[in-house]
């Protein structure tokens, strides 16, 4: 893999123009570097802040192409970007996180068994690719238990919970018979997520481990630190260490656990995203330098910054119509807001964030 050491002024790419593009390319610019956004769709959220941006398709050789020529870094602010995108760019640029990182992620399967040839904890899970394969891991992976295609599920989609096993074809054919993963329903006290940089050299780096609070498979509410206890905190940054070392990974990865008080393994690895994450956006307001450049400073070649936090704070996501409150959040003391520049207002669409500082614990 080789080595970038991008000097201020240079510019990096970024496939994908949403949010977390957008909060990229304003961290980029207090570093003075500069950032392309390629994006399929136009009037995304980062463009506005972009130096340059280009709208193609991920499967246009000519326009990805021309893209990565013009910088000197490709990332990606989405896991989904297909394979073949980050060849084409890999030609003309180096890509950091490296494709394996992305491969793996992109594939529920895949990932589950990435992690559990680790050693690290999973929930029960078996591939279904047929609706008799799904009955018949159902006899393995006793219910309730999820049946989620292998790809292409994000924010509690391409999922089907099944109670018992006379809903197996119902749950098959809501998912339009497409290769699947059965995974087991894990009990658990709270679920944690770890942020974790890792650098060229192999350095790495671990914010405080946060709570996470779902609502409908979207993210709602993120809690810095987590109430758990300091050996539960210690080991979720090994097993997230564990992983970055694994893939070799340049860059911030999200690794998403389910933390069980008193059981034995404490904690059950859900997922991993290996990109800045949602339950990261805490560290721009109570972090000396935050997750997204931190994703800066690896990719480019720069020493990695610190990760400890000067306050306690609580990220509360902004979902379709909460953004028309955004003139009484704006005045609320010890609160700051941040607007993703979206126009059209959808039920759980993210349309923004508010991070609620507090002294630190």
């Amino acid at each position: 893999m080789p080595e970038v050491k991008l000097p201020p002024g240079s510019t990096i790419g970024i496939l994908g123009g949403g949010q977390l593009g957008r909060m990229l390319a304003v961290a980029a610019s207090r570093l003075g570097l500069k950032v392309h956004i390629y994006s399929d769709e136009a009037n995304v959220p980062a463009f506005d802040v972009a130096a340059e941006s280009t709208v193609g398709g991920y499967d246009d050789e000519a326009a990805l192409a021309g893209f990565a020529r013009k910088v000197g870094v490709v990332t990606c602010e989405f896991e989904n970007v297909p394979a073949k995108a980050l060849e084409i760019a890999g030609r003309e640029a180096p890509v950091f996180p490296p494709p394996r990182s992305f491969a793996i992620a992109q594939d529920r399967l895949a990932e589950k068994d990435f992690v559990s040839g680790l050693g690290i904890p999973v929930a029960p899970y078996a591939a279904v690719d047929s609706l008799d394969g799904l009955r018949e891991a159902l006899s393995r992976v006793k219910t309730p238990a999820l049946l989620k295609t292998r790809r292409f599920g994000y924010d509690g989609k391409g999922q089907v919970l099944i109670h018992n096993g006379g809903e197996a074809e119902a749950a098959w054919h809501a998912l339009g018979g497409m290769p699947a993963l059965l995974e087991g329903v894990v009990r658990f006290d709270r679920e944690v997520s770890v942020i974790a940089v890792r650098g060229q050299d192999g350095e790495a780096r671990f914010y405080d481990v946060v709570e996470n609070v779902h609502q409908g498979g979207i993210l709602a509410l993120s809690r810095a630190p987590a109430r758990i206890s300091q050996s539960i905190a210690f080991e979720a940054r090994r097993i997230a260490g564990a992983v970055v070392e694994a893939l070799d990974h340049v860059g911030v990865l999200c690794v998403e656990m389910f933390e069980r008080e008193g059981e034995t393994p404490n904690l059950i690895v859900n997922e991993f995203a290996p990109r800045v994450h949602n339950s990261g956006h805490w560290t721009i307001d109570a972090c000396l330098v935050s997750q997204f450049e931190n994703h800066v400073r690896a990719i480019s070649g720069w020493p990695l910054g610190a990760t400890g936090r000067h306050s306690d704070a609580v990220m509360t996501n902004l979902l379709g119509a909460d953004v028309e409150e955004w003139r009484t959040l704006a005045a609320e003391p010890g609160t700051a807001v941040h607007l993703y520049g979206k126009t059209d207002t959808r039920t759980g669409r993210k349309m923004g964030h508010v991070t609620r500082l507090f002294p630190k614990g």
